[in-house]
């Protein structure tokens, strides 16, 4: 390029890259960049987090962060916690998160897996994880009987009420469940809810040590739930496989039968995620101490 031609190129290219840039920014809404860069600051290990505190990680003044709360409370976004003061992700953004969902390893793996289950056991199947304290179902497999062809993909039930939640909460320690469950007494949605920690950490420990759990009308009356952890890689619960059986109870000759098939499914599960015929058991149990 001839020496004269230099200046006139790098000037028009300048101006190009100025008009570019005042593009972008004639395009971007910087209220909603700061309502997503809001929401990003929550994951699995800070799941709650105060005004305050997105304040000062943001670098913006409490009035604006409390407007964009506000906001995204309102839409759904983000839920008030019981302190008044502090945040966590709602409903909405788990509905934006469906599509992305449906296309996980889980759920693509998982689907053939609970409708093998269904087939042979005869009664609709499910594959559950935890959100926090809830219960959200992501794959089904609806039987024949219409009673459960109302348990939609995205439905919740309260982790501590449920055999489905007790079997997600079993990697959990006292203090962690301390820090999920920070009241003395629990929401009870039945007389077999578990009205504490204690109660519900026993439960959890009777489900772990059988490797499986059962309830027998325990959360809604006529309906009993068979459940079995799957495993990831680090030997770390990330889901459970149930059956519901429109029955208040299962006689003692057909129960077995049917843990048996539910476990089986849920190994299966397992060595499809961790790739290891080795996975499928909870490891050995550590003492902790009790909290009061």
């Amino acid at each position: 390029m001839n020496c004269w031609v230099c200046p006139l190129w790098a000037k028009w290219n300048d101006r190009a890259m100025n008009e570019k840039l005042q593009n972008e920014d004639r395009y971007t809404v910087p209220g909603l960049a700061r309502g997503l860069q809001l929401l990003m600051q929550f994951n699995r290990d800070e799941r709650v987090l105060s005004g305050a505190e997105l304040s000062r990680r943001m670098g913006l003044p409490r009035a604006s962060v409390f407007r964009m709360l506000f906001t995204l409370e309102q839409s759904g976004f983000l839920e008030r916690c019981p302190d008044g003061v502090s945040y966590k992700l709602g409903l909405a953004v788990l509905r934006l998160g469906f599509e992305l969902l449906a296309s996980m390893e889980l759920t693509e793996v998982g689907r053939p897996v609970i409708e093998a289950l269904r087939d042979r056991s005869g009664f609709s199947a499910h594959l559950v994880v935890r959100d926090a304290r809830d219960v959200v179902f992501i794959t089904k497999a609806a039987g024949s009987n219409a009673m459960f062809h109302s348990i939609q993909v995205g439905a919740r039930l309260p982790a501590h009420a449920t055999v489905l939640g007790r079997i997600l909460l079993s990697d959990l320690d006292m203090k962690d469940l301390a820090a999920l469950y920070p009241e003395k007494v629990l929401p009870v949605y039945t007389p077999k809810t578990p009205t504490n920690l204690l109660d519900l950490k026993a439960l959890i420990d009777q489900d772990r040590d059988k490797g499986y759990g059962v309830s027998m009308g325990g959360y809604e009356t006529g309906i009993s739930t068979i459940a079995a952890p799957v495993f990831n890689e680090q030997g770390r619960v990330t889901a459970a496989i149930s059956i519901s059986v429109p029955s208040q109870r299962i006689e003692d000759e057909a129960l077995m039968p049917l843990v048996e098939l539910v476990r089986e499914a849920a190994t299966q599960l397992t060595e499809r995620l961790s790739h290891s015929p080795q996975r499928g058991a909870w490891p050995a149990k550590s003492k902790e101490k009790k909290i009061a």
